[in-house]
């Protein structure tokens, strides 16, 4: 295949800024959406994707009087390899190469407002959006030819960017759109080709992203070098509500290479010439700092009868009130599931410029819009005068501390006007301070009739919030800091079919009797935010074991049973798929091994994933092999195989940690948890020693996010793998450890 190339130059700082004025008429849901994914309100709900909200064809495409191509995305590449997805949705309906396509990812300054790159949305809501937009502007380029050479549009065709007559006369893109307005409202009815004749979508190429990796190159912003650029480094109380007491600022300021050591309330930052000379002035002033009390933290041994007892908003969202049946088996059963770190590769960074009034933030922030809004609060600044330009950084998937180190950046660039201002956090600074995965308590009972269906579900759910992202400045930690403080915005539930805690918490199980209740903690003694599959890594572990255990009390088989009160058609086909291909009705019985299995389909809107795990315990250790896992996927649409692949393969290592080993460390005095030796992590020892994954391809049809949709179905097949080997269940994550020692 011939090597796929885009412009990966990184983007010129913004020109000209534009002002912009907002009002809200927003109801209460509305607003609770904003505030949940940062997108501004829908301007036509007709329209597909993103374009309900920007619904203007040249924010997303333009095409130059060259012929060259721009395409626009409010959404980030985040690891999951999307920008190569989104490029090649574009690429296919403008009939272009992708190598000809210069591609544009979240920028204040250029890009439509997506809100945040999260939830799995990018493919359905950029995706879907470049899909319609590319073809309208397609039809338009091949109008605007059609015009100039005085024939019918039907009788042009499209190839590599040139509009072609019968006659052999052609138009590049550039020329054939002259006259041609683009700055217009898209269509609700796309002229999409047909998807037998796709040869870009559905194609694995090869991700754009990687070369840089993989060669060193500049890759993420902690890689990014710019002239005249110094360096900083922040100094963080030791615990939530720490007060800074003292300490020898002059001594630090008279270190070599140091320009200035910033002191603002509790806020504390040196700047450097040089990076080692920031981290030797940062330690001095560790050192020299005498910081209040602070807040004590709940015992980590009973952080769920904590989190129980805490004042609760109280959520049904759902409500089955089926007929009476006769039961005839009952089973009551409280799962667990504690602190969890984003434990990401490199400490987040961030590098800020305020040059002539306008402050620009390189950050590898999930939403570039909600963080300038969040900064410009912070800085009493208008907002077209804050510009954030997403780059990439080195770990993520989920709310890091990302946004924080923009916040430090601004900050200090603020007092260093002209010089760009690079701050990198220490690895126990992100680890303190980044907002983790939130602990969680659920209780399910569930009963069966004398057929041995299921008759009644009843689940319950404990959990604090799941998304505190930056809707005001109160959110950033730097802004809380400083002498006059900023108070976070009180924390939302987020709204079904989404969901945060309570994701994926309804059963897309048929169940004639069924109520789910969301316990939505609004304060809790631990920082928690977004991390990836959010509520729905606890929630299908805890369906899916009670599904195992009810299919044993009815003597079923686990996947027959699930299939038996599954109505939905691309579930059941996904079940089947991966039964068939992992052999499940002839799995071998053998000590110390255990098969298990599990579905779920992510927020019961987007993609289908069940899959089966065979692994091995030693008696001896508890140590835990896992030997093979069978994935079946159905995202819809395919658009790169083998970047699906990639995410399933992922997500299901990332949940075998998390289910396995993960857990935060911390004491009533601090998070304990600030290296790797600390916290524990699957290594690679422990990975799975096969992957197989199967993908259901449906051209054509709406594309299903995917990246986040095996955590869930992986705890549950864990879960249940377990109890098949070892012969006893286990309720409470991270499940590996001693205990399973025999």
């Amino acid at each position: 295949m011939k090597e796929q190339t885009v412009d990966l130059r990184r983007r010129a700082v913004l020109s000209a800024g534009a002002l912009v004025l907002g009002f809200t008429l927003l109801p209460r849901r509305a607003l609770a959406e904003f505030n949940g994914m940062g997108v501004p309100p829908i301007a036509n709900k007709d329209l597909a994707g993103s374009l309900q909200r920007t619904p203007m064809l040249d924010a997303w495409i333009k095409i130059a009087p060259d012929g060259k191509i721009t395409v626009f995305t409010g959404k980030v590449e985040l690891g999951t390899g999307v920008r190569t997805a989104l490029l090649q949705v574009a690429a296919e309906q403008l009939d272009v190469a992708p190598a000809a396509i210069n591609f544009v990812t979240a920028d204040t300054g250029l890009t439509p407002n997506e809100g945040f790159t999260a939830g799995s949305h990018t493919m359905a809501d950029s995706g879907t959006a470049l899909l319609n937009a590319a073809a309208q502007v397609r039809a338009l380029v091949v109008q605007g030819a059609a015009a100039q050479l005085k024939v019918n549009a039907a009788d042009l065709r499209t190839s590599n960017g040139v509009v072609i007559a019968p006659d052999g006369r052609k138009l590049h893109y550039g020329e054939a759109v002259r006259g041609v307005d683009l700055h217009r409202m898209a269509q609700v009815r796309s002229p999409l080709k047909e998807a037998h004749s796709y040869k870009v979508i559905g194609a694995s190429l090869p991700r754009v992203d990687i070369p840089a990796k993989l060669t060193g190159g500049t890759a993420y912003v902690q890689d990014m070098r710019l002239p005249g650029m110094v360096h900083a480094r922040v100094v963080r109380p030791p615990v939530y509500g720490a007060r800074l007491l003292s300490a020898d600022i002059e001594a630090a300021r008279r270190m070599r290479g140091v320009l200035k050591v910033h002191v603002d309330g509790n806020y504390l930052a040196v700047i450097a010439e040089d990076e080692w000379l920031a981290v030797l002035a940062m330690r001095a002033l560790y050192a020299s700092a005498r910081w209040s009390r602070g807040a004590t933290l709940p015992q980590a041994a009973g952080i769920h009868a904590t989190l129980r007892a805490l004042p609760a908003q109280d959520i049904v969202i759902a409500d089955q009130r089926g007929p009476a049946a006769d039961v005839v088996t009952t089973l009551k059963r409280r799962y667990t599931k504690q602190y969890v770190l984003h434990g990401s590769i490199g400490p987040s960074c961030s590098v800020a410029l305020l040059e002539e009034g306008t402050m620009t933030v390189w950050t590898h922030t999930q939403g570039v819009y909600p963080l300038r809004a969040a900064l410009a609060e912070m800085l009493s600044m208008p907002l077209d005068a804050v510009r954030c330009v997403h780059t990439e950084g080195a770990g993520c998937y989920g709310q890091n501390g990302a946004d924080d180190v923009a916040a430090d950046a601004a900050l200090l660039a603020r007092v260093m006007p002209g010089r760009p201002v690079r701050v990198q956090l220490m690895r126990d600074q992100e680890n303190q301070w980044e907002p983790y995965a939130p602990a969680m308590s659920t209780a399910l009972a569930a009963s069966l009739d004398a057929a041995g269906r299921i008759c009644d579900w009843q689940y319950e759910l404990w959990s604090g919030s799941h998304n505190e992202r930056p809707g005001n400045a109160g959110k950033l930690i730097p802004a809380q800091l400083l002498a006059k403080p900023f108070v976070p915005s009180p924390s939302q539930p987020m709204p079904m079919p989404e969901g945060g805690g309570d994701r994926n918490a309804i059963p897309l199980y048929t169940l004639p009797k069924a109520k789910v209740t969301n316990h939505f903690l609004p304060v809790t003694p631990l920082r928690t935010s977004a991390m990836r599959s959010l509520g729905a890594h606890i929630n299908l572990f805890a369906i899916e074991g009670m599904m195992d255990e009810l299919a044993a009390a009815a003597k079923a088989d686990p996947v027959a049973f699930r299939l038996r009160h599954l109505d939905d058609a691309r579930g059941r086909e996904v079940i089947q798929r991966a039964a068939q291909a992992f052999g499940w009705n002839q799995r071998e019985r053998r000590r110390d091994h255990g098969y298990g299995f599990a579905f779920g389909q992510y927020k019961n809107i987007m993609a289908y994933v069940a899959l089966a795990v065979e692994l091995r315990v030693e008696r001896s250790t508890g140590a835990v092999h896992i030997l093979r896992v069978t994935a079946a996927v159905d995202c819809g649409q395919g658009v790169n195989p083998d970047g699906i692949r990639n995410q399933i393969e992922g997500g299901i290592l990332q949940s075998s940690s998390w289910t396995l080993y993960e857990k935060l460390q911390f004491t009533p005095d601090a998070i304990t948890s600030v290296d790797w030796a600390a916290y524990p992590i699957m290594r690679y020892s422990n990975v799975p020693e096969k992957v197989e994954v199967i993908l259901i391809d449906r051209p054509g049809a709406p594309l299903l996010g995917v990246a986040e949709a095996a955590q869930g179905p992986m705890a549950g097949a864990l879960g249940n793998a377990l109890a098949d080997a070892t012969g006893r269940r286990l309720y409470d994550l991270p499940l590996a450890g001693p205990h399973l020692k025999s």
